[in-house]
């Protein structure tokens, strides 16, 4: 089929759509973040989820994140132990760079509060950018300016380093941290403690459980970090796996 004289093959440009609003869901906090992540994008992920914390009294409440980097963060911070409440794209607060006279607004990709009070603001950005100059410039003036009750400390997460697999790994973890089975984790982490293995499956082996049963264990000693393996590498039946603590 022959194309019309003049043809463009360029893509057309088509207008800047506005974010997605999820609509309110019965029995879940709503998203009460400052800044709406969840625009188009042909190169970021964006991505909706519903957590419980302590600083929700249990209840789940809807997050937005403008990466698979920053749930990345999230899950982390929600599988430990010490951890309140968490929240995402905080309001906004001003900055100024050295030898710029216009002020600038920087949103916070999140903010975790721990069971003692102290709070730690995060920035995500994968790795090229983290390395330019600019960004360098902006986390430097940014991290100067934040206010004393807006978070005790401050960090830059590099993206880059939660691979695909760290990822996958991480959703499966949370998906079996939800599920607590203490007596069962007990069990897996006495066998642990006591015999010899080398893989996740001698050890599941050696469990008096169901395999399932101590798979799932074993999965939540792994994101508690009890037991060690390669978060780099789908952790399976066939993974290493070595006692941490």
């Amino acid at each position: 089929m022959s194309l019309p004289e003049g043809h463009d093959p360029t893509p057309r440009r088509t207008a800047k759509l506005p974010a997605l609003v999820v609509d309110p869901i019965h029995g879940v906090l709503p998203f009460d973040g400052a800044l709406n992540p969840l625009t188009r994008s042909n190169t970021a992920h964006r991505v909706s989820m519903t957590f419980a914390t302590p600083a929700t009294d249990g209840q789940r409440k809807v997050y937005h994140f403008g990466s698979e980097a920053e749930l990345a963060v999230a899950l982390v911070a929600l599988m430990s132990p010490d951890l309140h409440g968490i929240e995402v794209q905080l309001p906004p607060i001003e900055y100024s760079i050295e030898g710029k006279t216009k002020s600038r607004k920087h949103f916070f990709d999140l903010r975790v509060t721990f069971r003692d009070g102290f709070r730690r603001a995060i920035y995500v950005k994968n790795g090229s950018r983290l390395r330019t100059r600019e960004i360098q410039d902006e986390i430097n003036a940014v991290f100067n300016w934040i206010p004393c009750d807006f978070a005790d400390d401050a960090i830059a997460v590099n993206g880059d380093d939660f691979t695909r697999a760290y990822r996958d790994n991480l959703r499966r973890a949370w998906h079996l941290y939800q599920r607590p089975d203490p007596e069962s984790d007990a069990l897996v982490e006495a066998v642990a403690r006591n015999a010899n293995y080398w893989s996740l499956q001698d050890l599941i082996e050696r469990c008096d459980l169901a395999p399932a049963a101590a798979w799932q264990s074993a999965m939540r000693l792994i994101s508690r970090g009890v037991l060690g393996a390669n978060w780099h590498a789908v952790i399976n039946v066939h993974s290493q796996v070595w006692l941490n603590v």
